[in-house]
């Protein structure tokens, strides 16, 4: 089984993470500046579409180790692109682009969707109050994140409402859910792609 692991900052995903599995974590990617691509939608789309297939493939070689796999954020991080293009901080072009890049990853098997999404959404005042309370961590951008949160909650209603991840909107205290759903054979299916966003409110 692969589990994402998703929220906005401050949300304890991490945390949550190390504390019930962290010898099977795979963990967010954190480029250096000087790796990252030039402006262009397209070279930022191919960088980061590569970035999403190391961490799929780290997953799955978890996977098929210990037979689970826990992804700190998503490896299909289009939420990201997503969340940034809703509220104006990146253009359509950009979010256009990712998407092409992710989808032919996706039709390819280099990338796909969890079995089980976990997301950690709180308000933005518990938000700021674990933000506080966590003065050592460093938390780059960190107003820009929160104004994320609803468009991440957005793309995962999207990806709940067409079925192509099974999603709990909650970090178990206890670890993982009860009831987990069977591992699925669709992970990599374009249509599910397509579906997803097309399930997204229009820009």
């Amino acid at each position: 089984m692969i589990v994402v692991v998703t929220g906005p900052s401050a949300a304890g995903k991490t945390t949550w993470c190390r504390r019930h599995f962290p010898a099977d974590t795979v963990p967010e990617h954190v480029p250096s500046p000087e790796d990252l691509p030039g402006p262009d939608p397209a070279d930022q789309a191919a960088f980061w579409c590569e970035v999403s297939n190391r961490r799929w493939l780290r997953a799955e070689r978890h996977e098929r180790r210990s037979g689970l796999a826990v992804c700190d954020d998503d490896p299909l991080k289009l939420h990201y692109t997503w969340s940034l293009a809703r509220i104006g901080a990146l253009s359509w072009r950009h979010w256009q682009a990712e998407v092409d890049a992710h989808r032919g990853a996706v039709a390819a098997g280099r990338l796909g969707f969890a079995d089980l999404v976990l997301v950690s959404a709180p308000a933005e005042d518990e938000l700021r109050r674990r933000r506080d309370a966590d003065p050592a961590r460093r938390r780059r951008n960190f107003d820009l994140h929160v104004r994320l949160a609803e468009p991440l909650r957005q793309w995962y209603q999207a990806v709940e409402r067409v079925g192509a991840a099974h999603v709990v909107w909650d970090l178990p205290a206890a670890g993982l859910p009860a009831e987990l759903p069977p591992p699925r054979g669709d992970r990599c299916d374009a249509g599910l792609f397509d579906a997803v966003v097309a399930a997204l409110p229009a820009p």
